[in-house]
C-alpha cells in the first residue's frame, strides 16, 4: 500500500511539476535549532548601511515637530472635543462624523476646540526594548519597560543615538508654546512659506526613511487596536485594559506593521476654493481629503507633491 501511494505521488509530480512534502516533522529536534537561530539573531543588527537612514529619520522628525509647531501659530487648527476629527480652518465643518468619546454615538455634529501639535502629529508609543533578542513582555512586566515614541524606538534599534531626542517624546503646543511664540511672531509671509516647504520635506523624509527601516527591522501592529510593537514578536501586555478581542491572557492579534501605523497620516477633510464656507454633510462625497501635515503646509503656500492631487480632488 505504501509503495502504491508513493507511485501515485511520483506520477502527480511528473505531470504537475510540484513536489509533495510530508507534514510529519520532529519538532523536538527543530526547536533547539530555531531557538539557537533566534539567540544569534542580534549579531546581524544593526545593519550598518541603514545607520545613516536612521539618523536622518531622527533629524527629520525633529524638524517636522518644529515646523508644525511654528505653522500652527499662524494657521488656525480646530479639533473635535469628543473624537479625533481635525480640521485646518477657522470654524471647522458641519460633516456629521463624530462618534463620541467612547464611540457610543454615531454620525453626530462635532464640538470644535483649538487644536494642538498632537492633534496633527498623532503620537504613537511602544515599549523600549533592551535589544532585538528581548524576551516577550508579559502582563506583569509592562511597568518594567519604558514607553517610547515608536519612530525613535525603530531608529534606536537601527543604530541611531536617539536619547538626546527624548525631549520630543511628549511634545505639545502647550509645552512648546513659549519657545515658538517669539519665532512665530517674527516670521514674515515668505519666511512662513519657506518654513512650510522645510516641514513638507521633513514629512516626506520621515516617511521614506521609516519605509526603508521597516524592510530590515520587524515591527508589529495589532489587527484590532492601534498598539504597535517594534521587534521580531509582539508582547502580551494589556495597554488599555481588557479589550473585546483580548482573552484572559491579554494577547493581541499581531500583523506586520506599515508606515501608516508608525507615522499616521491623519487624513482630514479640506476646503477648496469652489467649496462652501462651511463643508456640509450632504457633500461629503464631493469634498477632498488630505493628510493633516500636507493641508497645513498647503495653506502656508508650499508646493504639494503630485501624488496627493487625486486624494485632494483639486480639480473638482
Amino acid at each position: 500500500m505504501a509503495l502504491k501511494q508513493k507511485g501515485w505521488y511520483q506520477l502527480l509530480e511528473s505531470f504537475s511539476g510540484c513536489r509533495f512534502y510530508s507534514s510529519r516533522m520532529n519538532w523536538d529536534e527543530l526547536r533547539p535549532l530555531i531557538m539557537e537561530r533566534i539567540k544569534h539573531r542580534a549579531k546581524d543588527y544593526p545593519v550598518r548601511a541603514l545607520i545613516p537612514v536612521a539618523n536622518d529619520v531622527v533629524k527629520a522628525r525633529a524638524l517636522l515637530i518644529e515646523g508644525v509647531s511654528t505653522l500652527i501659530k499662524f494657521i488656525p487648527v480646530k479639533a473635535c472635543k469628543f473624537c479625533p476629527e481635525l480640521f485646518i480652518g477657522e470654524n471647522g465643518h458641519l460633516i456629521e462624523t463624530c462618534h463620541g468619546f467612547r464611540r457610543r454615538a454615531k454620525n453626530q455634529d462635532h464640538t470644535w476646540i483649538d487644536g494642538t501639535l498632537n492633534d496633527i502629529l498623532v503620537p504613537v508609543e511602544t515599549f523600549n526594548l533592551q535589544g532585538v533578542s528581548q524576551d516577550v513582555i508579559k502582563q506583569d512586566q509592562k511597568f518594567d519597560f519604558e514607553r517610547f515614541p515608536t519612530v525613535l524606538e525603530l531608529c534606536r534599534q537601527a543604530g541611531a543615538n536617539v536619547y538626546d531626542e527624548c525631549l520630543y517624546k511628549s511634545s505639545s503646543t502647550s509645552d512648546n508654546g513659549k519657545n515658538y511664540s517669539v519665532i512665530a511672531e517674527s516670521l514674515s509671509r515668505p519666511e512662513l512659506t519657506s518654513m512650510a516647504k522645510l516641514t513638507l520635506e521633513a514629512w516626506e523624509r520621515l516617511r521614506a526613511g521609516v519605509q526603508k527601516l521597516l524592510l530590515a527591522y520587524p515591527a508589529k501592529v495589532c489587527k484590532c487596536c492601534s498598539e504597535v510593537h517594534v521587534g521580531p514578536s509582539g508582547h502580551k501586555a494589556q495597554i488599555y485594559g481588557v479589550l473585546k478581542h483580548e482573552g484572559q491572557q491579554g494577547t493581541h492579534l499581531w500583523k506586520k506593521a506599515k508606515v501608516d501605523d508608525l507615522v499616521p497620516p491623519n487624513i482630514i477633510w479640506r476646503q477648496r476654493p469652489q467649496d462652501p464656507l462651511l463643508l456640509l454633510d450632504n457633500g461629503r462625497d464631493f469634498y477632498g481629503r488630505a493628510p493633516a501635515v500636507i493641508e497645513l503646509c498647503l495653506q502656508a503656500r508650499a508646493t504639494i507633491p503630485i501624488k496627493y492631487f487625486c486624494m485632494m480632488k483639486i480639480q473638482g
